[in-house]
């Protein structure tokens, strides 16, 4: 670690001597140690002396970091590619507060057919292997690809049979009878009739559908030649259905290629980023993202998207176009092609089609952030500090609650919320551990602690509860060593309705008394019933799993299997309780050794 005394020219000769000259990740670090920025560099001594000019020569947000900076750890890497997985990993890990940082960690779903299968069947997963199966996607929600596959099942015959292996039944199930399958699973169903309806989802997956279209009319002639007119008039059928889901595709590029427009739109602190997915040549959906950085540049922005965002993605597709130029565009794209095992082109476009792809992301960019009302959150959040008389700005709450009943099964939950949303990756659930029979104070307690060892705390707490509740807390948080406490409040819901909610405040003799209707207090509200919801889901999650346990599971040697094969046996556990010797060897899979235990068990309770 090297500190930094940017007033001296001392802190430049050390970082010439101690910092390499090659690839790696340096960490600015402020007086208490925390990460406040992560960056990459191809030469990381000249990066960081780039660093230490006189303020006023850096541009503001840099110059905002350096003033909080007072080290600098590095960790070099054997070359540029390695340099940016650590980046994105120690960013991932720390969250620095100078960083760009995307919060949304989801992977968009995709189809698979597992091809290798003689009956495959489509499935919706989210994480794509190098199995040989085919994958289609990703799609943009979890709707859309619902909607994909419920069209595919209504006018495709393929199995829906939960499970990789075909499932052997007596007799086929509903699909069957609505024509809807072809009913292998009873059914001795020739392989190739089958491989003929794979092929032509393959077919409507890819986008083909007028080759499909085209596949589809011939055999419907075929099957109207041969007199077989049940058969033509379903093929008919799918004619039609394929023809209206080509009439409802925006074809945006004739080209046929997969590909991710990117564009981003900026204003004052607010950056608004629309990526469009376009799968063979058609426009499926889009997400958008909502960056607030201040002093930071639209360059910037779209370096740290394509950073954070393909990395965790299942499908790169083989063209991405943005909107902004990126400075280190050729090792990002060397990086990400090797993410995808496969060239991938990174284009800032300046005429042609592309261009006219770009602007369409660029519109839809500059339409949302004209609706979003970003600066009303950060005015709500300013009136939280406000009202409450906080010590520091909430840009942090977490909101605190545990559920029991009379005792049993105690759990406790965090709520994250950052900038005034949910922050679902700090959501966290704890089964409380330390804490026996009805006590919410010490289940409280338990509960804040686990909390604050596991790193530093928020803003703000919001306790659901009363004074005692927040009584805990404070004390808890005033004697966690090395901690800097948070600011506190409990908003306890109410039995009976009136016209106001009290929130109680450390040190404060009375309650603060607001109307029910006051923004902050609709926020107040919204964190605590999130945190109470998620107590409660958990707890009856937990409670639902006892229910399932038996006596039957404290036997050695008795697993589900052998419980399953007892309870069809004697039909219920009391009959087993009574069961003799002879009786218990009768059932199959149970020995003569697991007998004398359930016979030892039942005899000892």
């Amino acid at each position: 670690m090297i500190y930094l005394n940017k007033k001296s020219k001392s802190t430049n000769d050390t970082i010439r001597l101690k910092l390499p000259d090659g690839p790696g990740v340096y960490l600015f670090k402020d007086r208490s140690g925390q990460v406040i920025y992560v960056g990459k560099a191809k030469h990381l001594k000249k990066r960081v002396l780039s660093y230490l000019r006189p303020l006023p020569e850096l541009p503001r947000k840099t110059a905002v970091m350096m003033n909080w900076a007072e080290s600098i750890d590095s960790i070099l890497t054997a070359t540029e590619k390695e340099a940016f997985i650590l980046e994105r990993n120690l960013i991932k890990k720390s969250m620095p507060r100078y960083n760009i940082i995307l919060r949304d960690d989801k992977q968009y779903p995709c189809l698979k057919l597992d091809i290798k299968d003689p009956y495959p069947r489509l499935s919706i997963v989210r994480k794509i292997k190098k199995d040989g199966a085919l994958y289609f996607g990703p799609f943009s929600s979890a709707y859309s690809v619902r909607s994909t596959l419920k069209l595919i099942n209504r006018i495709f015959q393929l199995r829906r049979c939960k499970g990789n292996s075909l499932p052997k039944r007596s007799r086929p199930c509903l699909n069957y009878q609505l024509d809807r399958c072809l009913g292998p699973c009873t059914y001795d169903i020739d392989i190739s009739s089958y491989k003929e309806i794979v092929d032509q989802v393959r077919l409507f997956l890819d986008g083909r559908n007028r080759e499909l279209i085209r596949q589809l009319k011939k055999n419907m002639e075929l099957a109207s030649g041969e007199l077989n007119f049940e058969k033509a008039a379903r093929i008919r059928d799918q004619v039609r259905a394929v023809e209206k889901t080509i009439e409802r595709q925006h074809v945006v590029s004739p080209k046929m290629e997969d590909q991710d427009i990117i564009g981003l739109a900026h204003k004052n602190e607010l950056f608004q980023l629309v990526i469009l997915f376009v799968r063979k040549g058609c426009l499926l959906g889009n997400r958008d993202y909502l960056f607030k950085d201040k002093g930071g540049t639209a360059s910037e922005v779209m370096e740290a998207f394509l950073k954070q965002y393909y990395p965790r993605e299942s499908f790169i597709p083989k063209h991405i176009l943005i909107s902004e130029p990126v400075e280190d565009l050729g090792p990002i794209r060397d990086w990400i092609s090797d993410l995808a095992g496969e060239r991938v082109s990174i284009h800032y476009p300046l005429k042609g089609e592309k261009l006219h792809l770009v602007r369409m992301a660029l519109a839809n960019a500059e339409n949302l952030l004209t609706g979003r009302s970003e600066p009303e959150k950060e005015d709500l959040l300013k009136l939280v500090e406000s009202v409450l008389k906080l010590k520091k700005f909430p840009r942090s709450i977490e909101g605190i609650d545990i559920s029991n009943l009379h005792g049993d099964k105690a759990v406790g939950t965090i709520v994250s919320f950052v900038d005034g949303l949910p922050y679902k990756s700090g959501y966290r659930n704890y089964r409380i551990k330390s804490v026996d029979g009805i006590d919410d104070y010490g289940m409280m307690s338990e509960l804040v602690s686990r909390r604050l060892f596991r790193g530093s705390p928020p803003d703000l707490f919001v306790i659901d509860g009363g004074k005692g509740h927040l009584s805990v807390v404070k004390k808890m948080t005033d004697n966690f060593p090395g901690l800097e406490a948070p600011d506190l409040v409990a908003l306890p819901k109410k039995d009976e309705r009136g016209s106001g909610e009290q929130i109680y405040i450390p040190g404060r003799k009375n309650t603060l008394s607001l109307k029910s209707d006051h923004p902050v207090v609709h926020l107040l509200m919204r964190i605590r019933d999130e945190a109470h919801r998620r107590a409660v889901t958990y707890h009856q999650r937990l409670r639902g799993k006892n229910f399932k346990e038996s006596d039957l599971d404290k036997i050695p040697g008795i697993a589900a299997k052998r419980k399953k094969l007892l309870l069809k046996h004697f039909m219920d556990i009391n009959a087993v309780s009574r069961a003799k010797f002879e009786n218990l060897v009768l059932v199959p899979g149970i020995s003569r050794c697991v007998a004398q235990n359930i016979l030892k068990f039942f005899k000892n309770n």
